[in-house]
């Protein structure tokens, strides 16, 4: 076997080796989806992202001669260990051969850099925070990813529990299809029937006219709706200004709703188009002509990744999620959509979980959460 060694990814050829070698570990995996290159040079800091504004990461590569072989990205999240007040940090763009020593020695290379940075505990994969995609998927490899979800190989959490770590959280993801709307509880439509009549509420698409600060105004629900949840650091300022600039080119109205009780905006839902065939078919590379191939004809696009539905603290237990959801439907089935996914959805989080199995919506994906002491 041959011996691994261990280089931080700090110059051209590492930070190259550290994105190119995906290609070579997925290469038998009908199912894996490349990244998008530029997005994921942002999100582990060798182009500009506003995580990185006060956040700290290092990356390194995995070699066995001059072949790469893994990666790994330790991350220290200020804001975590200013909310929770407690020096956990995190891993992520994790990815190895399978190959114990070669997760080991990328492990203990996360593990002594975030001790010198002094924290004493670890938790991961998050790539590279929990408002970005997480998990280490445990069930459902038979499937493709839909946009904006992991993947990785199925050895990979024998790597991870290799290496110490123990299960702290699973996150699912629900498949459902057009089919459900014949099959939906009763009680369901009661209750959006009830809600309509008790409260002067207004379900809308966002405005086209307006994106910008119509997605602000989503992603500012985003961080209210979430202060109780596992693990939420909101997003900075920048983060918003930056994420709502990049979601603002995704959109599609029709898969959107914002909720207002008596004018004011009380709960957004935002739905993406599953773009990972067309990303599948550019290998992930936007310029030259990527950019154009993604985006173009996207009305033959006919299944959805339906990310979210907030609604802020004040309102949740009344439940207004099922008003965001049904404005959507009949712009949904007009465009053809046949399937969606419901995705993520924490293991904790009792009442979407409940809402999602009343409607008929069948558990697809399972990613795993795991923690360690240092």
């Amino acid at each position: 076997m041959a011996k691994c060694e261990i280089r931080p990814a700090t110059d051209r050829k590492t930070r190259k080796d550290f994105i190119g070698q995906l290609w070579d570990i997925y290469r038998n995996d009908p199912c894996w989806v490349p990244p998008l290159i530029g997005n994921q040079m942002e999100l582990v800091g060798f182009r500009y992202h506003p995580f990185h504004d006060q956040n700290q990461v290092a990356n390194f590569v995995a070699y066995q001669g001059n072949r790469p072989v893994g990666r790994i990205t330790a991350i220290v999240n200020r804001g975590h260990i200013d909310r929770y007040a407690e020096n956990r940090g995190f891993f992520g763009f994790f990815e190895s051969i399978d190959d114990r020593d070669v997760a080991r020695g990328l492990f203990d290379a996360a593990f002594q850099w975030l001790k010198a940075q002094g924290m004493d505990s670890i938790r991961g994969p998050v790539n590279p925070s929990l408002n970005h995609d997480i998990g280490c998927l445990v069930s459902g490899f038979d499937t493709p990813p839909t946009f904006m979800m992991a993947h990785n190989l199925p050895y990979y959490e024998s790597l991870i529990l290799d290496s110490g770590f123990a299960k702290s959280q699973d996150v699912f993801s629900f498949e459902g299809d057009i089919s459900m709307l014949d099959r939906l509880d009763p009680k369901l439509d009661f209750v959006i029937q009830e809600l309509q009549r008790r409260f002067n509420v207004v379900a809308r698409r966002m405005d086209t006219r307006k994106l910008d600060s119509e997605v602000a105004l989503f992603l500012d629900i985003y961080n209210k709706s979430l202060q109780s949840t596992w693990g939420f650091v909101p997003l900075s300022d920048a983060e918003v200004r930056f994420m709502a600039k990049g979601l603002k080119m995704l959109i599609e109205p029709d898969l959107t709703t914002i909720l207002e009780v008596d004018g004011k905006p009380v709960g957004a839902g935002l739905g993406l188009l599953d773009y990972n065939p067309r990303i599948k078919k550019i290998q992930g590379r936007l310029f030259p002509f990527g950019f154009l191939h993604l985006l173009l004809g996207r009305k033959k696009l006919h299944r959805a990744r339906m990310m979210c539905t907030y609604v802020l603290p004040e309102w949740q237990r009344w439940g207004l999620g099922l008003l965001l959801l049904e404005r959507m439907r009949p712009d949904c089935l007009a465009r053809g959509i046949k399937e969606a996914e419901f995705s993520w959805v924490l293991e904790s989080n009792h009442l979407s979980r409940g809402s999602l199995e009343r409607g008929g919506a069948k558990l697809a994906k399972t990613y795993r959460i795991y923690d360690r002491n240092l």
